[in-house]
C-alpha cells in the first residue's frame, strides 16, 4: 500500500485549502499502520477500511481547522479530551506540527498506543496524559490554561461542557465535533453554558467527501470564569448532567 493511496486524504484536504507534503501524507500512511496493527488487540476503532479511515478519522480530525483559519493556533495551548485513538488532536499536530497539543485519555492501553505513535512519527511539542477531564480541571497550570479545548465523541454537550469549560481560558474556544442531529443537544446545553461561563460561538456544517456523513463543529467561547465547584467529581457530570 504506497504514499499515493492517500488520494482521498489529499484530495479531500486540498478542497479545503490544504496542502500535504510527501513527508506528511507518509506520516498519515503511518498512523493508518500502526492504528490496524494495534486494533487487533486494543479496542481502537470499529472503522479499518483504509478508504473510511482516511475520511472518517483523518479528514474529519482536519475539519477543526476550518473554524481556526486566521486564528494565532501556533501561540495556543491545545487540550483533546478523550483522545482515543488520537483523533483529532494527532491528525491536527501531524498536519501542523508547530501546534502545541495535550492529548487526555484516561484507558491504559489507549495511552500505550499513543505513546507508541508519537514515538514512531518522531513527532515533538506534544504531551500524553492519562486521567479524566474532571480531575484534571481543578489542578493548576491545567484549570483554565488552556486556548483551545477538542474534543470528537466523547459525551453529550452538557456533560462536555462541564468537562472542557474549567480547562478553558477566558476567550478560549472549545471546539466539539458533533455528528448531524445536534439541535437536542443545543437546546439542552443552555443552563451549562449559562453556570460553566460559555457562550455558543457557531455550529459550522459540513459534508464529508465521498458521500461519508454530515458533521457539525459546535463553537463555544469561554466567556466567563467557571465557579470553583466545576468539574464535579468524576462520573457526577455524564449521571447529573447541567440541564
Amino acid at each position: 500500500m504506497g504514499l499515493e493511496m492517500m488520494e482521498l486524504l489529499e484530495e479531500g484536504a486540498r478542497r479545503w485549502g490544504l496542502d500535504f507534503t510527501s513527508d506528511t501524507l507518509a506520516a498519515f500512511q503511518t498512523y493508518y499502520e500502526e492504528l490496524i496493527a494495534w486494533n487487533e488487540r486494543v479496542n481502537l476503532t470499529a472503522i479499518t477500511d483504509y478508504q473510511e479511515v482516511q475520511i472518517k478519522h483523518f479528514l474529519d480530525s482536519l475539519s477543526c481547522l476550518l473554524v481556526l483559519e486566521g486564528w494565532p493556533t501556533e501561540r495556543w495551548r491545545h487540550l483533546d479530551i478523550g483522545a482515543g485513538a488520537g483523533f483529532p488532536g494527532l491528525p491536527l499536530k501531524i498536519a501542523r506540527p508547530q501546534m502545541e497539543i495535550t492529548l487526555l485519555e484516561a484507558k491504559k492501553k489507549r495511552v500505550q498506543f499513543l505513546q507508541h505513535l508519537v514515538g514512531r512519527l518522531g513527532l515533538s511539542g506534544i504531551e500524553i496524559i492519562r486521567g479524566r477531564a474532571e480531575e484534571l480541571g481543578r489542578q493548576p497550570g491545567h484549570r483554565e490554561g488552556y486556548d483551545l479545548l477538542l474534543a470528537r465523541a466523547v459525551a453529550t454537550l452538557p456533560v462536555l461542557l462541564e468537562y472542557a469549560l474549567p480547562l478553558c481560558r477566558i476567550g478560549g474556544i472549545l471546539i466539539a465535533q458533533k455528528g448531524p442531529d445536534v439541535e437536542e443537544e443545543l437546546k439542552a446545553s443552555q443552563v451549562a453554558l449559562r453556570v460553566l461561563g460559555g457562550q455558543m460561538r457557531e455550529v459550522r456544517s459540513l459534508e464529508l467527501p465521498h458521500s461519508m456523513g454530515r458533521r457539525n463543529l459546535v463553537v463555544v467561547e469561554k466567556v466567563a470564569l467557571t465557579p470553583g465547584k466545576y468539574p464535579r467529581r468524576p462520573g457526577v457530570p455524564a449521571k447529573r448532567p447541567l440541564i
